[in-house]
């Protein structure tokens, strides 16, 4: 079932008219649309319930929906996030609510970028979606975890749809070119191996962006004294020019990749650290929250098992402020490669960590007397305020063993190094003064 007329059709993109209209046209998603899977067998017995698709661009969430709404006898309703309103969900409830009572006739809801709505718009579905007078299905780029709300995501079922492969990429292209009627196979397109496999590579998954290059190549490319529409890898290279990444600065793609890039330095992978880098970059991430978690991680990571990672993160930082792009990546750069490379230690996050938690759950334990400070004589008379201190630089090495832990916590431990770097210096000194626990407390 084609819901457009054929003189629609001719003006719309490629994308568009080459949108399948069957799950047998539908290409890629086998885990939840192949045959016998759950999603197929609902939309084939017309037996589907209020579901959420999740999944990056050019995926087919969209398409889904509209072949749903072609098989479908239910009445079907969409609308876009971003221009709807409250509003506009109130009527389209109320009709269906009058539909389903005088005809008996359920009404499938869709909307594309459910994400986009606020917190009151998509409370405005909870009762309608609970008492089945709407069939829901949302649409979403954004991870519905962190942008659909609890309540409306426990009544749906969440279904992800992940980018196409190569492989599936390449049977639309090929289709496209082969169709006469909705494709280009009128124009007799012939791409090289080359161009072909650019623009599989170039559109990374998302079928959009196939078609939309694949379609600006072939228009912009004269035909031949035989009619054939030539298109090398330059034509293809200058018709896709660059692919806009799919990274959005509020949402999931931020935070996957942050997360990517702190764990390949953690994980000390500096050739992944650089690229993570390079793809927020490019992709316009604020360069002062990449800095920010470099300082953070180094800390974090590595700790004193490299402190010149710490210091050659604030530099970036500082670089970043002072330069600005794009030669603070540099500086940047360098600040990840050294991270990454260096030893790591977690023991002082673990240290502060463990103290934070002791010092909130504790009760505020006195300061001993020797280490507070006596503003006047009459405290160190009277109070024994600062009586009995011990000056460390009076003493051999500058150190000299006394209390400076609360009574109720002599003997706590809080600062483990793990003798990873200069760390190994740090606890070796520890164990000459005395610091280090023994085996027994280690255990």
């Amino acid at each position: 079932m084609d819901l457009f007329s054929g003189r629609e059709q001719e003006k719309m993109p490629l994308a568009a008219r080459m949108r399948p209209r069957t799950l047998n046209e539908f290409v890629g998603q086998e885990e939840i649309l192949g045959p016998g899977r759950l999603l197929r067998r609902a939309i084939e017995t017309d037996r589907l319930s209020s579901m959420i698709l999740y999944g990056p661009p050019g995926t087919g969430k969209t398409t889904l929906a509209r072949i749903i709404a072609a098989t479908t006898r239910a009445h079907f309703e969409q609308v876009n996030a971003v221009t709807a309103g409250v509003a506009d969900l109130r009527r389209i409830i109320n009709e269906a609510r009058e539909r389903l009572k005088f005809h008996g006739r359920r009404t499938v809801l869709f909307i594309d970028e459910i994400h986009r709505f606020n917190k009151a718009q998509q409370d405005a579905l909870l009762a309608a979606v609970e008492e089945g007078v709407v069939l829901l299905i949302g649409a979403t780029t954004e991870n519905p975890f962190f942008t659909v709300n609890s309540p409306l995501l426990s009544r749906t079922r969440l279904f992800q749809l992940r980018p196409l492969t190569d492989e599936e990429i390449g049977m639309i292209v090929d289709r496209a070119l082969a169709d006469p009627e909705r494709g280009l196979g009128g124009l007799d397109v012939r791409l090289t191996p080359e161009a072909r496999r650019h623009l599989i590579e170039m559109a990374a998954g998302d079928a959009r962006v196939a078609l939309n290059g694949l379609e600006l190549a072939a228009l912009t490319t004269e035909p031949d004294a035989e009619g054939i529409r030539s298109i090398d890898l330059a034509t293809m290279e200058e018709a896709l020019q660059q692919r806009s990444l799919l990274y959005d600065r509020d949402g999931q793609g931020h935070y996957d990749a942050i997360s990517a890039f702190i764990k390949s330095m953690r994980g000390s992978d500096p050739d992944a650290a650089v690229y993570w880098l390079a793809r927020m970059l490019a992709a316009g991430e604020d360069p002062r929250f990449i800095a920010r978690r470099m300082v953070i991680h180094a800390a974090e990571d590595v700790g004193n098992a490299d402190p010149q990672a710490l210091l050659l993160a604030v530099a970036a930082a500082q670089a970043v402020e002072f330069v600005g792009l794009p030669e603070a990546q540099i500086p940047m750069a360098q600040a990840a490669v050294y991270i990454a490379c260096a030893p790591k230690s977690n023991a002082v996050v673990r240290a502060i960590g463990e103290a934070m938690e002791d010092a909130r759950r504790l009760r505020p334990y006195d300061v001993p007397d020797h280490l507070k400070n006596p503003p006047h004589e009459w405290a160190a008379r009277v109070l024994g305020h600062g009586v009995g201190y011990k000056y460390p630089h009076d003493f051999p090495g500058g150190y000299v063993p006394q209390q400076y832990l609360p009574t109720p916590l002599i003997g706590k431990r809080y600062y483990r190094p793990k003798g990873e770097g200069y760390e190994a210096e740090i606890k070796e000194r520890m164990k000459r003064l005395g610091i280090w626990p023994s085996e027994e407390e280690t255990k």
